[in-house]
């Protein structure tokens, strides 16, 4: 069975159309980029497919069911999503903030438990904010908060994972590190990964299959190995691009 499934799906807001006819197949512990100029509707698709804005046309199921038909907490069971700048709105702990990815699955009468409170801490740990737990949200560094997002998203523990620019704020080695981390994890517990990425080799170092959004509407999906070509990807941005040969793999740079 999938993880994530569209069927037609046509996504977009305003006169911007992210995708039409859109036929994903997901599977669980597979990682999918998206990519595509500034513009083209990435964040609107994934909010689509969050459930977060009204589909234009078509049809979404996760782990066979219809999203609309899934209660909300059932959604927040199957479906997590980090956004691009998510907004404070209330001051709250980094403990609190990483504690409100649990909340789907936490009792209202019962409350917290010990293993709760075990993963929040053992996401804090490896996301290097050992320490931080009563530090306010507005005093962290953007690459700071960014961590704590992450680990929020981490500890939800949903079947289809939705993130909008996740290396957004952090410097190359937490980059670098924390997608790795993050994403084995996922893979070995067979979540499904759905990402927007800016970084064309980032992407590609860590995805299985990439989805391009080449504006209105228009669409190229596949294996990375397949979809990842010069002129598929000098197309995509506008802007030619050549493939340069690095310690066994390859990336792109802008000619």
């Amino acid at each position: 069975m999938s993880a994530l499934r569209t069927e037609g799906l046509e996504a977009g807001v305003g006169k911007v159309t992210a995708c039409r006819d859109l036929n994903l197949v997901v599977k669980p512990g597979e990682v999918w980029s998206v990519l595509g100029r500034n513009g083209v509707g990435k964040s609107t698709l994934l909010l689509t497919l969050a459930g977060l804005k009204p589909l234009r046309g078509g049809q979404i199921q996760v782990e066979g069911t219809a999203l609309g038909d899934l209660s909300r907490r059932e959604r927040a069971r199957r479906l997590s999503i980090l956004f691009q700048n998510p907004d404070v709105i209330f001051p709250t702990t980094v403990f609190e903030a990483v504690m409100t990815g649990r909340h789907p699955w936490i009792s209202g009468w019962k409350g917290t438990s010990a293993n709760d409170t075990l993963l929040v801490r053992e996401q804090l740990t490896r996301m290097g904010l050992a320490g931080f737990e009563a530090r306010a949200l507005p005093t962290l560094s953007g690459g700071e908060r960014r961590r704590v997002d992450l680990a929020a998203l981490a500890v939800q523990q949903t079947t289809v994972v939705l993130m909008d620019e996740p290396v957004n704020h952090l410097d190359l080695h937490y980059q670098v590190q924390l997608l790795q981390t993050l994403l084995e994890d996922w893979r070995q517990a067979g979540q499904a990964v759905i990402m927007v990425m800016h970084d064309i080799n980032l992407a590609m170092r860590f995805s299985d299959r990439l989805l391009l959004l080449y504006g209105d509407g228009e669409t190229c999906q596949g294996l990375v190995a397949d979809v990842a070509t010069e002129e598929n990807l000098s197309r995509l941005y506008q802007h030619a691009l050549h493939r340069y040969p690095a310690g066994g793999h390859s990336f792109f740079w802008p000619l």
